[in-house]
């Protein structure tokens, strides 16, 4: 087959994994920003989110869309009946290299599925990296999948010759994940990988990798079918940014694929995506605990409006708050304003009082979000709108077309 037919497909399948994905809500798996055609066969590249907020043209693929596991929500089902390719690893680098010097793309995704066990797995890829960064001298991004089972020796490989390293935990809990991956161990398989991942930042000197420092690390869970809860996935979410120091929650809503053993399964409202992302910002970005967050008792977040918004209704039921005097914490919990915003007012509040709406708005405040929530000097914006009000006026955000790697959702 020719090499750019199986570049084509084997990026098709990369479509499944929501990470550097370039927008929080997709209508199908693998839209992308552009596509080039080349030599009669149309190749996208993501405008993907770098952990430093910047973007850049990425190149995604699969080395081999082969995989032994049966997990039941996954296009490569070992039982499955599909095409399946594989690259070799001087054939996928040479074929990266051609992209990089037609400046079409500046960084690559790689992940595969598990072919001949995880072990193999890993290593064919860690072939591709090092031929990238030592033979072809490439000093571009690059994020690698660990694959469950990974040794590590080969995490501690992948970690010195990437920007970025992920493992797909999938669920939050190894009950959860049984139910939608069976041949999978959630404790020995995969929580493991992130002990050693956290454990080789925190003890060992990055003075060798590739950059003099660690790569950035990353997961992805898949939402909907194992029935779990929001307070599960959010709360395991905190875990991961205050002890083990990632970078990002991915969360995938979940889609029924023909010929899989949840082709049945009714899809994931997008919805409930959205805002498990937003919260998720809340905490990394804004300092939320889980236990701040809008669940319902059930373990649900509210689908009807942004969390922050509904977190807001309940902290400020007593009254809004004084924007002079309110500490930043109190601040960040404000719909309408955010990290960059906070820190202007606090700035402009050593200089005297913030008296008015226009002067927030200067300072990067989203009025109409903050306005229900805030007062000057003992009183309230003259348009202000009453507790409880409408959120019809938010229904716009409930969709945007955001970059994945920032928090804009929630710059109010």
């Amino acid at each position: 087959m020719n090499v750019l037919n199986k570049l084509a497909l084997l990026q098709e399948a990369s479509a499944f994994d929501m990470e550097d994905s370039p927008q929080l809500l997709r209508p199908t798996p693998g839209s992308k920003e552009r596509s080039y055609h080349i030599d009669g066969v149309t190749i996208p590249v993501t405008r993907a989110s770098l952990p430093n907020g910047n973007t850049i043209p990425l190149l995604k693929t699969m080395l081999s869309n082969r995989c032994d596991r049966n997990c039941h929500y996954c296009a490569f089902h070992a039982e499955r009946k599909a095409p399946r390719y594989s690259f070799q690893p001087e054939e996928l680098a040479d074929v990266f290299m051609r992209f990089y010097e037609l400046k079409i793309a500046k960084g690559l995704f790689l992940s595969t599925g598990i072919a001949g066990g995880s072990v193999q797995a890993e290593s064919r890829m860690l072939e591709v990296l090092e031929i990238l960064r030592i033979k072809k001298q490439f000093k571009g991004y690059i994020h690698i999948k660990i694959m469950p089972g990974a040794e590590r020796e080969q995490i501690h490989q992948a970690m010195l010759l990437a920007d970025r390293v992920s493992i797909n935990l999938e669920a939050p809990n190894a009950a959860r994940l049984k139910t939608i991956a069976p041949n999978k161990d959630f404790e020995r398989e995969l929580f493991t990988r992130l002990v050693w991942i956290d454990d080789i930042r925190r003890t060992e000197s990055p003075e060798k990798a590739w950059k003099g420092q660690w790569p950035s690390s990353t997961t992805q869970f898949v939402v909907g079918p194992a029935h779990e809860t929001d307070l599960e996935l959010l709360s395991l979410a905190e875990r991961l940014f205050l002890d083990f120091h990632f970078s990002r929650t991915y969360f995938m809503a979940f889609r029924p694929l023909p010929d899989t053993p949840l082709s049945e399964h009714p899809a994931e409202n997008p919805l409930r995506q959205l805002r498990l992302y937003q919260s998720s910002f809340l905490m990394r970005d804004y300092g939320f605990r889980f236990e701040e967050l809008p669940f319902t008792d059930n373990g649900s977040l509210p689908l009807h409006e942004d969390p922050k918004v509904a977190a807001a209704r309940s902290m400020f039921a007593n009254g809004p708050v004084s924007i002079n005097r309110a500490p930043r914490e109190v601040l960040l919990r404000i719909p309408g304003i955010g990290p960059r915003s906070a820190a202007r007012i606090l700035r402009e509040r050593r200089h005297g009082r913030i008296r008015d709406v226009s002067s927030l708005r200067k300072m990067g405040v989203s009025i109409t979000r903050a306005a229900p929530f805030v007062e000057f000097n003992g009183s309230r914006p003259s348009f202000q709108l009453p507790l409880p009000f409408s959120t019809s006026s938010l229904e716009q955000e409930k969709c945007p077309q955001t970059t994945a790697g920032t928090s804009s959702l929630l710059t109010g």
